[in-house]
């Protein structure tokens, strides 16, 4: 877990499952995937095994060490909904989630179908909790809009989109059931181009419907190079958190110490 995260729309990070594998044109230039490699073969590095899908057991319990309320990001190093990730332990990061709801949780994935069959019946008790966001990753037509569908159809309090990197224009993208959308270029060598006009369709339509936007970036081979500004202006729109949640150090080793035991995790 990272206590601090240089992703502009979360605070932090926490990778319970790490590894992954490619499943559309999004996933072509995979950040995660090249850094894990380059780790591949070091002793004792956390990717020593690279971009290989592995279950962390011993990380399940982080968030209930932290007693600042953070927005926290969901397996940034991973998909909490690969095939290879069984549903239980799915639903056991789900109950560290539910308990430890001073936090904020962004879970996103690419695995829509199995984040809607879950939702409506092993996660159901996670689907009505307003301080767990679930979102899915929209590149283009053909992968990412099956994906929004999915999504909508799915219980949620908060549901968004991440369309990064988006590689085309989506066109009439329909947003009904949407909670907030985060737009951005791929960066780093081979990054693929993004157009102005497709983040202004997606900007306006939007506004027209009053979801929050976030533009993280135009990317490029060199991302600092081009910024994050549209026309001079940043969006930083994120979904209303409502009420944050404050928890004393002895309330929260008392909590830590009942899910590590009923949930039989690792003392780490």
């Amino acid at each position: 877990m990272s206590a601090k995260s240089s992703i502009e729309w979360t605070d932090a990070t926490w990778n319970p499952v790490r590894g992954c594998t490619k499943i559309s044109p999004g996933c072509t230039h995979c950040y995660a995937e090249t850094f894990a490699e380059r780790f591949r073969g070091v002793p004792g590095h956390p990717y020593e095994q690279g971009f290989d899908l592995r279950l962390i057991p011993g990380k399940l319990a982080e968030p209930l060490k932290w007693q600042a309320p953070k927005m926290i990001f969901v397996n940034s190093m991973s998909d909490l909904f690969h095939q290879d990730v069984s549903d239980e332990y799915i639903e056991q990061t789900a109950r560290v989630m539910e308990t430890a709801n001073w936090h904020t949780y962004q879970v996103l994935t690419k695995r829509s179908e199995r984040l809607r069959a879950l939702l409506k019946t092993r996660l159901r008790f996670a689907a009505d909790l307003p301080h767990i966001w679930w979102g899915v990753s929209v590149e283009d037509r053909k992968y990412g809009l099956p994906r929004v569908d999915h999504l909508r159809s799915a219980p949620a309090v908060v549901r968004f989109l991440s369309v990064e990197p988006l590689l085309e224009d989506l066109g009439a993208i329909d947003l009904t059931g949407i909670h907030w959308v985060i737009v951005g270029g791929e960066s780093g060598p081979g990054a693929r181009p993004l157009y102005k006009s497709w983040v202004l369709n997606i900007r306006d339509r939007c506004a027209a419907r009053n979801i929050p936007f976030f533009f993280k970036q135009w990317g490029g081979v060199r991302k600092s190079e081009a910024g994050r500004e549209i026309d001079g202006i940043t969006y930083d729109g994120l979904p209303n958190r409502g009420p944050i949640r404050t928890v004393s150090r002895e309330e929260r080793l008392a909590i830590l110490a009942e899910v590590k035991e009923r949930l039989s995790l690792p003392v780490v």
